[in-house]
């Protein structure tokens, strides 16, 4: 059943993740509310398809009563390795429960009770608090991105080797964004996903694997590089201050030492087809690189 024309506030709806979400919906024909912090990004929420755009800061009460204002439903991803991750996100579910927002969607991580990682951690308060509302919550567990190798395609075509901070044998599950947000968008504008808890993976695979897809694509030898996480760090030139980045490389030690699970049954389920498969995503980057070539 598909909720007619709802109104859904998407938060950091010009950031790379939730502006994948916003084209989703507006293709459920709901009415898209930006929630943004720099007034200079209207625009290019409005080119992704909102129609409403409100500025404001998760950390203002003010600026989260007035945004989910008359508004259906929610998505929110919270700013990843934020020191108050968790206050910002239960913050807003509060809100959006009092305002009698009737649906809400969060899109957390991957094993969010993997309480080692901080990252991980800083879901769970969130998760809880839908627990103890009477909105309709959908809970997203996505795995590691695939749009974290888009962001390293450059280096990888211009050097040659696609590295990350672990070993290359070790197995990653990872998804396409787009999927989840495809998912999203789905428990946004119908009934069939509400009050599901979600796992979101297309496959594990590792870097090996993933240098050898490279290759076939590229049509020449790619290699599985194996950097220290300060070298890799400081080539990839992250936004992050000195705690986040203690903060991220617990996770990648974690990876070294156990990879991370992840299965497809639950994206195939939501989606209702194949997801969007490592391969697929590796060949639109190639074909990206030739079409520029």
């Amino acid at each position: 059943m598909r909720a007619p024309n709802p109104t859904v506030l998407v938060v950091g709806a010009t950031g790379r993740f939730a502006g994948l979400v916003v084209p989703e919906l507006v293709r459920r024909n709901a009415t898209v509310r930006a929630f943004i912090r720099d007034p200079a990004s209207a625009e290019k929420a409005r080119r992704l398809g909102a129609s409403e755009v409100v500025t404001g800061n998760l950390r203002d009460p003010q600026s989260l009563e007035n945004a989910v204002e008359d508004v259906d439903g929610v998505f929110h991803i919270g700013p990843a390795f934020a020191p108050d991750e968790a206050a910002m996100g239960v913050g807003m579910v509060e809100t959006a429960a009092r305002a009698g927002v009737r649906k809400f969607v969060f899109s957390s991580v991957i094993q969010p009770t993997n309480t080692r990682l901080k990252n991980h951690a800083s879901k769970v308060p969130v998760e809880d608090a839908l627990y103890s509302t009477n909105m309709e919550y959908t809970i997203l567990h996505p795995a590691n991105f695939m749009q974290n190798i888009a962001a390293a395609w450059p280096s990888v075509v211009r050097d040659g080797v696609f590295s990350e901070p672990f070993p290359k044998t070790a197995k990653l599950a990872r998804v396409d964004y787009r999927d989840v947000a495809e998912v999203a968008a789905i428990a946004l504008t119908e009934a069939r996903l509400s009050y599901a808890t979600l796992e979101l993976c297309a496959g594990m695979h590792s870097r090996e694997e993933i240098a050898s897809m490279m290759s076939e694509e590229l049509g020449r030898s790619i290699s599985a590089g194996e950097p220290t996480f300060g070298e890799w760090a400081a080539n990839a030139r992250l936004p992050y201050d000195d705690r986040q980045l203690q903060l991220l490389a617990k996770v990648h030690d974690h990876y070294a030492k156990y990879g991370l699970g992840g299965n497809s049954l639950t994206l195939r389920c939501a989606l209702g087809r194949e997801p969007r498969s490592l391969r697929s995503f590796i060949r639109e980057l190639a074909l990206q690189s030739a079409q520029i070539a």
